[in-house]
């Protein structure tokens, strides 16, 4: 029986969907250029939660994606521009659904990850999931230097339920844009989190 605890998955941009990949890459390649470094493999991460026996997935996703029942949709937010969030196609859903899917979970580097093995890392996570800032994918709108994206999400909740992140970077030289978002976010809440 897998243990209670959280456990972090790599996945490469676009696995699934040749348009995601593309854009990707065409982003990718613009940011190496202005940065004058090398374009380098392109992750977002999901999370994976079992507690009590049960297994929960928490993630980022569009809003017109995998369907989902409405009661795991626990946060909602615009895509690229807050007023284009009026449309389900301009807008992405936070997800805590148990016995959940991730999208192209197969394709995953590494496999899981564990982060934390014991209940109390659990139980913090999803207590935090409906507390995530719910703002515009692709935009720095908490002034954190970074844009918010999925990678944000997973970091705020890792770095907010006290997980230990100096360690934690995609595998094989790549990159998670957003993940310093979230944890900058993170670290602006003086009060800890539930269950720590």
């Amino acid at each position: 029986m897998t243990p209670d605890g959280v456990w972090l998955y790599w996945l490469p941009l676009g696995a699934g969907g040749h348009l995601v990949r593309f854009n990707g890459r065409v982003y990718e390649a613009l940011a190496a250029r202005r940065a004058h470094r090398r374009a380098q493999p392109l992750f977002h991460s999901a999370l994976e939660v079992r507690l009590a026996g049960q297994r929960w997935v928490v993630e980022m996703t569009p809003a017109w994606g995998t369907a989902a029942p409405a009661r795991v949709v626990v946060a909602e937010g615009a895509v690229g521009a807050r007023v284009l969030g009026r449309s389900r196609f301009f807008r992405y859903e936070v997800r805590r659904w148990r016995d959940g899917i991730i999208g192209d979970v197969a394709a995953a580097v590494g496999g899981p990850r564990p982060m934390r093995t014991d209940a109390v890392a659990a139980r913090a996570v999803l207590a935090l999931v409906p507390l995530v800032p719910a703002v515009t994918w692709g935009r720095d709108e908490l002034r954190t230097g970074e844009m918010w994206n999925s990678n944000s999400l997973v970091s705020w909740l890792l770095a907010r339920s006290g997980h230990d992140l100096t360690s934690v970077v995609p595998p094989g030289g790549g990159r998670a844009p957003g993940w310093r978002a979230g944890q900058v976010a993170a670290a602006r809440h003086a009060v800890p989190a539930e269950g720590r």
